[in-house]
C-alpha cells in the first residue's frame, strides 16, 4: 500500500485539488485510495464530506485520544475513503511539540491500519506550512508530491521543500522520494514555459513529465463536491490526471517506491529530538 504525501509550503498550488483528482483518477482505474485530510482549513474534507465532524471524529481524535485511524474513516461516493480534517487540528503543534514520538505517531497510526483495511493508496493532504502534521506526512510517506502552481513564487518554494527534504535525510536516515508536479499550466503565458524550464533544470528527472493544465471544469468540479471524472469526465483536466496516475504507476514499477525497504530503514532510525 504506498503512501503519497502531497505538500507544497505555499497555498493556492493545487494541493488538495490534486489529492482529490489523482484519486478520482484511482477510483477510475479501479483502484481503492484512502484520503487523509491534514489540514486544519478542511477544503478536502468539505468537498467530500456533507458536513464536517466533530473534532473527536476527525484526525484531531487520532492524535488527542490515539482513536485508531480506522475507527474515523467515512465514506465519499460511496467507494473512497476519507479521515476528515478538523479546525481543532492547528493546535496540535502547540499540544504536542515536535519530539520524537509525535512525529512517527501517523506512520505507527497507518502500520496499524493497513493490517485493518485493503486500499490500495493512501493519499495525504498537507497543510501549507511546515510543523508538526506535515513533518507526520514527511516520516510516513513512501513518495512526496510538490505541486508547482507554474508561478516563480510557487517555484521558489518548491526549492525551499527540496532543501527541507535534503536536511530530513540526516534524521530520517533515508532519502524520501520525490516528484514536483506543474499544475495551473497555461500556454497562453511565456512564464508558464520559462517557469517549466528552471523547473527541469533544477528538479530534474524528478519533475514529472504530465502536467496539470489550467482548466475551468477542474477548477469548477469541487463546488460540485465532486472530482473532475466526476464532474467531466472528458475534460483536459481529467486526462491530465490520467497521465499522471499512469507515470506514477511507472514510477512504482521501476522500483523507487518500494515499501518493505524504506519501512525497514525507517525502524532502523535513532530518531531524536
Amino acid at each position: 500500500m504506498r503512501r503519497i504525501a502531497i505538500f507544497n509550503q505555499k497555498g493556492g498550488v493545487g494541493k488538495t485539488t490534486s489529492v482529490l483528482n489523482l484519486a478520482g483518477a484511482m477510483l477510475s482505474q479501479k483502484q481503492s485510495p484512502l484520503l487523509i485530510d491534514m489540514d486544519p482549513q478542511c477544503h478536502l474534507t468539505e468537498i467530500l464530506s456533507e458536513a464536517l465532524p466533530g473534532s473527536q471524529r476527525s484526525l484531531f481524535g487520532f492524535y488527542q485520544n490515539n482513536t485508531p485511524l480506522d475507527e474515523l474513516m467515512v465514506a465519499w461516493n460511496d467507494t473512497g475513503l476519507l479521515i476528515p480534517a478538523h479546525r481543532e487540528l492547528a493546535k496540535v503543534d502547540s499540544i504536542f511539540g515536535k519530539g520524537p514520538s509525535i512525529l512517527n505517531r501517523l506512520r505507527l497510526g497507518l502500520d496499524s491500519l493497513e493490517k485493518k483495511i485493503s486500499a490500495d493508496s493512501i493519499l495525504l493532504d498537507c497543510c501549507p506550512y511546515l510543523g508538526v502534521l506535515s513533518l507526520n506526512a514527511v516520516f510516513a510517506a513512501d513518495l512526496m508530491i510538490v505541486p508547482i502552481s507554474s508561478d516563480f513564487l510557487s517555484l521558489q518554494s518548491a526549492q525551499k521543500v527540496e532543501k527541507t527534504l535534503k536536511a530530513l535525510e540526516i534524521v530520517l536516515k533515508r532519502r524520501v522520494p520525490r516528484r514536483y508536479l506543474m499544475t495551473c499550466y497555461d500556454r497562453r503565458r511565456s512564464m508558464t514555459f520559462e517557469v517549466e524550464k528552471l523547473a527541469r533544470q533544477y528538479f530534474g528527472h524528478e519533475l514529472f513529465q504530465t502536467v496539470i493544465s489550467e482548466n475551468v471544469a477542474v477548477a469548477e468540479s469541487p463546488q460540485s463536491k465532486q472530482d473532475i471524472f466526476r464532474y467531466n469526465n472528458q475534460a483536459k483536466g481529467a486526462h491530465d490526471y490520467i497521465a499522471l496516475l499512469q507515470e506514477l504507476n511507472n514510477i512504482e514499477l521501476a522500483g523507487e517506491i518500494d515499501d518493505t525497504a524504506q519501512v525497514d530503514l525507517i525502524k532502523k532510525s535513532s530518531i531524536s529530538s
